[in-house]
């Protein structure tokens, strides 16, 4: 159960501080525990365990639980010491944390969900447990009596969760790639819009209330902003990933995301530049570039005694094209395509070697990671995933958190 401690090389790359192991089977979820060095875990081999730094520099269970049923999601509200359980039987349990971390107390259970929940936000000032789950299902439980207040149905898993505390707004992403936001009162609920633009199921959310930008990351590999706030619609593409995108986190204050995905990937994008949206892609019965006819318009086919050709996109223009007219690839960064993609012939022309500059850094976190966590002012990532192993990252020489916040390095 101890964990190995590495030295720290001078690189901007993400620097592992700890490797925890110990839990038999997945690991679910992974919080830092905030002005402590310890970490807080949950498991699909039904235990919940609290780890501290020892003085030797590892990290040992000073709690360690078993549960009725797989830990799926967990919350924790550090000021309150209030920590909460999803399962995957649909209930989620309620635990008080002692102040030095070795005793947790059973608070209550709430039965939110028929099935695996998802995801799981905590409210202290409504005093609300807002949670999703595989049931289709968003509800909403008062932490006071335990009963349920609320609860709206999807078409879809509801897969993740993000709140804004102060307009009681939820976002929800779903299987079928769709994000719902709602508008959540004390009984009822009202549907505000759905944001359509992924090509998978949704994985992660992150809201950020400052700048009001939604950031999503789904099967498809790729993460999507959503300029909420700007009420214009606006969305940029990022695209840098090769397998699909399992948690992100916005850094508000020195304008990065950070993302990881289920292959190891971690990247960090810069978002404190002007980006350019991706093009809508064009529909035609031709190509745009040469006027070829794609294989399903018979007339022009008939007509011009040829054969028809398969219909490409252009990823800059967007427009409509044959394979001899997009026979080029190019990345374009400022567009979120941080690698290679298909570009027609005159865009590859118009694209500059400058313009071929990547605005991400790429890291390999060497597991499979299908959660994160950041404890922003501390500069500190912690990732976990099937491989039943927990890493604890020292991120600030890559997203220069302790620069911002006045922290500095650990």
């Amino acid at each position: 159960m101890a964990a190995e401690i590495h030295s720290r090389p001078q690189s901007r790359r993400p620097v592992l501080l700890s490797k925890v192991e110990g839990h038999q089977d997945a690991v679910s979820a992974a919080l830092l525990i905030p002005k402590e060095d310890g970490v807080i875990t949950a498991g699909e081999d039904r235990t919940i365990r609290v780890w501290l730094k020892r003085d030797s520099g590892q990290y040992w269970p000073s709690i360690y639980h078993t549960m009725a049923s797989p830990c799926s999601a967990m919350a924790y509200h550090h000021d309150s010491r209030r920590i909460f359980v999803g399962q995957d039987n649909g209930a989620i349990m309620e635990f008080h944390i002692s102040e030095d971390f070795n005793k947790m107390n059973f608070v209550k259970t709430y039965p939110a969900h028929q099935n695996r929940v998802s995801a799981i936000t905590f409210c202290l000032a409504s005093e609300w447990l807002i949670s999703t789950g595989h049931d289709k299902c968003i509800s909403w439980m008062c932490t006071r009596s335990g009963s349920m207040l609320g609860r709206h149905c999807f078409t879809s898993w509801a897969s993740c969760l993000q709140y804004d505390h102060e307009t009681q707004h939820a976002f929800v992403g779903d299987y079928s790639g769709q994000i719902t936001l709602l508008k959540l009162e004390q009984n009822t609920c009202s549907v505000i819009t759905t944001l359509k633009g992924h090509e998978g199921s949704i994985t992660s959310l992150w809201w950020d209330p400052v700048q009001r930008l939604l950031f999503s990351g789904a099967s498809d590999h790729s993460i999507i902003m959503w300029d909420i706030g700007g009420r214009k619609g606006r969305t940029l593409l990022l695209q840098g990933h090769h397998d699909k995108v399992q948690a992100i986190c916005y850094i508000q204050l020195t304008r990065q995301l950070v993302s990881c995905s289920a292959d190891g990937g971690i990247a960090v994008w810069n978002m404190d530049i002007s980006r350019e949206e991706a093009p809508q892609w064009l529909e035609s019965d031709s190509c745009q570039k040469c006027e070829q006819p794609f294989f399903w318009n018979i007339k022009q086919m008939w007509d011009t005694k040829t054969l028809g050709l398969r219909q490409h996109h252009c990823r800059k223009c967007g427009q409509a094209v044959c394979g001899k007219c997009s026979t080029k690839r190019s990345s374009y960064p400022i567009m979120g395509f941080e690698f290679q993609v298909r570009v027609c012939d005159s865009c590859f022309e118009s694209i500059k070697d400058e313009d071929r500059t990547s605005l991400a850094t790429f890291h390999e976190g060497k597991h499979n990671i299908s959660h994160m966590s950041m404890d922003i002012s501390r500069g500190l990532m912690v990732t976990c995933g099937s491989d039943r192993i927990v890493k604890i990252w020292d991120m600030t020489p890559v997203v220069g958190c302790s620069l911002a916040t006045g922290f500095s390095s650990r």
